[in-house]
């Protein structure tokens, strides 16, 4: 009987270490993980249905900041919520929240409105054929926080690759504009030095 128990606890602790005690399967892999890109849905912000709007097709990438102050340990999915209920609300009357991406300082990337929809930004440009990525927090007075900076490079390379946009499309807000400091200077100097289209295209050539 001694040695039943002993045999029996060798196989429960067998059973443990394998992950098959604790439901988790040790061929799975958990979201995020490895090299795969992870998008939140529009559902995991509590999206509102958008309006009726103009499609495009997008053939540049144009990259902003929101502009509000924002801190990784801030809710980012209220913050978009927020973004988008303002922007169909009667003080713009646009179709949707204005960004295809946006991304939250801890480097969670957000699907916004349809890439295939114009974006709408207070902007005297016309945003057709603009892909737009923003990421949030006010970049003119906060600093890039790294993982915001790492997911923006790696997700300009995949809407590069998927939409089939050549990587010197890239530009940003005030590249486009001359009455905007958009995306701030502590995101722009990193489009200025060349770091994240030499980033960008180092992906590109990898896959």
């Amino acid at each position: 009987m001694r040695y039943f128990s002993k045999m029996n606890r060798l196989f429960l602790l067998t059973l443990v270490s394998i992950g098959l005690l604790s439901g988790c399967s040790p061929a799975k892999q958990r979201p995020g993980r490895g090299n795969e890109l992870v998008l939140l849905s529009r559902s995991a912000w509590g999206a509102n249905e958008p309006k009726a709007f103009k499609r495009h097709v997008p053939i540049r990438i144009t990259v902003h900041h929101e502009g509000t102050r924002l801190d990784e340990s801030d809710d980012a999915g209220r913050k978009i919520k927020a973004i988008q209920v303002w922007g169909m609300g009667k003080d713009r009357n646009w179709a949707d929240i204005p960004y295809h991406y946006l991304i939250a300082p801890n480097g969670t990337i957000y699907e916004g409105r349809n890439p295939y929809t114009v974006g709408e930004t207070a902007t005297e440009y016309d945003p057709t054929g603009h892909l737009l990525i923003t990421c949030l927090g006010n970049l003119e007075v906060q600093e890039v926080n790294k993982k915001q900076l790492e997911s923006l490079i790696r997700l300009i390379a995949k809407v590069s690759k998927q939409f089939n946009i050549p990587s010197t499309t890239l530009s940003t807000h005030r590249d486009n504009s001359a009455v905007t400091s958009c995306p701030g200077k502590n995101l722009y100097a990193y489009f200025q030095n060349g770091y994240v289209a030499g980033q960008v295209n180092a992906l590109l050539e990898k896959n």
